[in-house]
């Protein structure tokens, strides 16, 4: 066998054998050609994930207007579903790839999306369709958002740790970049008649083709379902059963990273569900939807530099400064919102809350990269004190950082559905917003100790 090649399985031309990525001539000579191509294929998968996970961020402010009547409480419940149902899935996804492997795990988790898109687009286009149809099709478009966990686990076995960081990032930005494609491509879409189908009159002379927002990704998912399953590879390398990975959930770090993920990760996709639907209700003069794209498309373009500063600068570095600024933006959201006689200033709002967006993805870059770091090295030092080899140390150290990585985003993903509930819970029981906020103040002060107490300290 050539140490230096990437070999692969005579039986199955898409399973790699030999994989080497620590191996700095391996790399150069073939690893990162096959990596970059997972990686940029990983991308648009995610992406489109994403859209669909998000897709009722953006129906929902619509669901009135074409004729059906639900409250504003159940209007934030539809956009927060999603992310309830994607966390509890990530968990499951966390632990996929080792034991089916990336290339059909990123197939079948593309594919299964379709579902989803297809019955939303038919709901919508009957007004007898009840509030409980809503809550189960948004829970189905939550597996968008689980693929998440499975994608960042596959795409940590392909590099290297020294180049995780921006590798990570690339993968997770330009994922979560979906959800402002979402929110650019849906409000376009659903005033055109592009997949045909009966339009729904709206007042004014206007019509809405409200299905267009689900049907759009169909043929899409469909496409890179394809390029998944004919591009990408798997690893046996990767290969591990449940058992091997379930010791990592003793970790305490595990426990602790999942809450600085929440904080970061879970603000990102809890705004991107809530900022159209709040906005609404503080500025109602306003037509959010052309301006609602703007805060994912910040926050997922910031994600992948968070990942590139903190191989440069330390994640935990990056990460401090970070939640300070999320308190800053926070404390001046405060001084925007209408209330006690003052109108409150749209445009302040809205710079104060891209500026939560931006440190938002920026943190989850930098908090991921830290997991992966954090969880080789405890790993590593584990196998080396107990006589392993280095060969079987990076092998045990890239399964638990890639179990752990997948197990933390799902913590984080709760946060896509308790930011928009603790939004329509506060403007339901207050009438205002600040209620909210002030949890959230307090949870990123919270967040800067454990981050400086634990990580920050040279001794910690």
């Amino acid at each position: 066998m050539n140490n230096q090649s990437a070999t692969q399985s005579p039986n199955n031309r898409a399973l790699i054998q030999d994989w080497k990525p620590e191996d700095p001539k391996f790399w150069r000579t073939t690893g990162r050609k096959i990596a970059q191509r997972n990686l940029w294929i990983s991308v648009p998968c995610l992406l489109l994930g994403f859209c669909v996970w998000m897709l009722f961020s953006a129906v929902t402010i619509n669901l009135n207007k074409v004729g059906f009547q639900f409250n504003t409480d159940q209007l934030f419940m539809l956009t927060a579903l999603p992310s309830i149902s994607g966390a509890i899935l990530r968990v499951p996804y966390s632990f996929v790839i080792p034991i089916f492997g990336g290339r059909r795990w990123t197939a079948f988790s593309t594919v299964i999306l379709v579902i989803p898109c297809i019955w939303l687009g038919i709901a919508v286009q009957d007004l007898s369709t009840s509030y409980n149809t809503f809550v189960m099709i948004s829970l189905l478009c939550g597996f968008g958002g689980a693929n998440f966990a499975s994608s960042m686990a596959n795409i940590s076995f392909f590099f290297p740790k020294e180049r995780q960081g921006g590798a990570l990032g690339i993968n997770g930005g330009l994922g979560n970049l979906g959800v402002s494609v979402m929110q650019l491509v849906a409000p376009l879409v659903v005033t055109l008649a592009v997949f045909g189908g009966a339009g729904q009159a709206i007042g004014g002379g206007e019509t809405l083709w409200l299905q267009n927002a689900a049907f759009v990704w169909i043929p899409l998912l469909l496409i890179f379902t394809l390029a998944a399953w004919f591009g990408m590879n798997d690893l046996s390398a990767a290969k591990a059963s449940l058992k091997d990975q379930l010791p990592v959930l003793k970790s305490g770090h595990l426990w602790l990273m999942s809450l600085l993920y929440l904080a970061t990760f879970g603000s990102f996709i809890g705004f991107s569900a809530g900022f159209a639907m709040l906005s609404k209700t503080q500025f109602p003069d306003v037509n959010i939807l052309h301006f609602a794209f703007f805060g994912p498309l910040f926050g997922a373009l910031a994600r992948p530099v968070g990942g590139m500063l903190s191989d440069r600068f330390r994640g935990t570095r990056v990460t401090l400064i970070n939640f300070i600024f999320m308190a800053i933006f926070v404390a001046l959201l405060f001084t925007t919102l209408p209330g006690e006689g003052k109108p409150g200033s749209f445009m302040a709002f809205f710079a104060v809350f891209m500026g939560l967006f931006l440190t938002a993805g920026l943190g989850s870059g930098s908090t991921f990269q830290m997991i992966s770091v954090i969880f080789r090295l405890i790993t590593v030092q584990k196998v080396k004190a107990r006589g392993g080899s280095d060969q079987e140390a990076q092998r045990e150290a890239a399964t638990d950082s890639a179990a752990a990585l997948g197990f933390i985003s799902a913590i984080g993903a709760v946060g896509g559905f308790f930011i928009p509930k603790a939004f329509g819970t506060s403007l339901h029981m207050t009438g205002s917003a600040v209620g909210a906020l002030d949890l959230f103040l307090v949870f990123y002060i919270v967040c800067v100790v454990i981050t400086w107490g634990v990580y920050g300290r040279r001794k910690g």
